[in-house]
Order: C-alpha cells, then structure tokens, then sequence
C-alpha cells in the first residue's frame, strides 16, 4: 500500500490534490485521490468537511445544488462510517468534479468584509429601519420603505446601503447558465450595470 501519513506533509499534499482536482473538474484523479486518502485511513469527515467548504467556495451559485448535495454527504458519512460511506464520499466527489464552478460568493463575500472593515460605522437608512416605538416613527423609522411585494416582479427599486457607500457593487455573476440567468435577475438593479 502507498504510504498515507494522515497526520503529516503527505495528508495535505494528497488533500490539496484531490481538493484542485474537483475544482479542476476532473472526476479521474479525484477519484484516485480519494481512493488514496480512503486506502490510507483518513477520516471520513474530514474528507466530507473539505468537500462542503469547496461546494461553496468553487461551485457556489453555478449549482447551489452542490452544497445541498455535499451536506447530505457529510450527514450520512457521520451515520455510516467506513468502508459503506465510501460510496457516499464517491457520489458526492463525482457529482462536484462534473459541476459547473463559480467562486462568485467567495468574491463577493472578499469585497463585503473589506468593505464592512473600511466603513464600520454606516448608518442603517432610515428607510429600512425598524420602527416598533411611537418615538421610532416620530424620528422616521420606515418612512419611505417599498414593501417588495406590493411592486411589479416584487422589486422596489431603492437604496439599502449606508449613504457613504451607496450604490457599491459587490457581487458580479459569472459566466455560467445559473448566474446568467441571476445576472438576468440583476438588470433591474440598472444603478450597479448588471
């Protein structure tokens, strides 16, 4: 048998290997990859945590599927255990090899934390605050709120961010028949060009 060292340099080599493969979308070596880390006893739940992290990170909105699809994974690999979650770990490795990738979420969630660390201090508008006190509507609490639903396509064309960083673009779709059809979605939102 290949030497697997689960606690050592070999372990994350051979994790970071099968974790590029999937993201590659090659099915082939991320099963030889897994079939090694499986072969030389690695924990299971490692193995399905990694793949719940990539499902959101490298496939995210291309297929929101995948990270459903990995959840199961780590569920039923919790309950199963070696050597029948085997199965479950393969399933799961093919079905997000073969899967359209997107890391749009990842980007957009960069530019949200860089954003939120720049301008800690933005005031919540007016308009979307809540007003559960008589004083709260006396200083304009929700005044000027558009309920979606109550407009056409339930979109109310309206700012939501602070004023100091009004109009900030943080999320853009990429190329893939998922986001397209969010990208779709978007060009209602004319202020931010989608």
């Amino acid at each position: 048998m290949a030497q697997y060292d689960k606690n050592g340099e070999n372990h994350y080599d051979i994790i970071s290997a099968f974790i590029k493969s999937i993201r590659g979308s090659d099915p082939n070596a991320a099963m030889y990859w897994l079939a090694r880390m499986m072969k030389g006893g690695e924990d299971p739940k490692f193995i399905s945590r990694r793949l719940l992290i990539l499902a959101a990170e490298d496939i995210g909105l291309a297929n929101p599927t995948a990270l459903v699809l990995a959840t199961s994974c780590f569920q039923a690999v919790q309950m199963i255990g070696y050597p029948e979650c085997g199965l479950i770990l393969s399933e799961a490795t093919l079905y997000l090899a073969t899967s359209p990738k997107s890391n749009s979420t990842t980007i957009a969630l960069m530019k949200a934390n860089q954003l939120a660390e720049a301008h800690p201090e933005g005031s919540v508008p007016l308009a979307i605050r809540n007003a559960p006190t008589k004083l709260m509507k006396d200083l304009n609490y929700g005044i000027g709120y558009k309920y979606a639903h109550e407009y056409e396509g339930n979109f109310a064309e309206m700012e939501f961010m602070p004023d100091e960083i009004k109009n900030t673009k943080l999320f853009d779709p990429q190329k893939n028949p998922r986001e397209n059809e969010i990208a779709g979605f978007l060009k209602r939102w004319k202020k931010y060009g989608y």
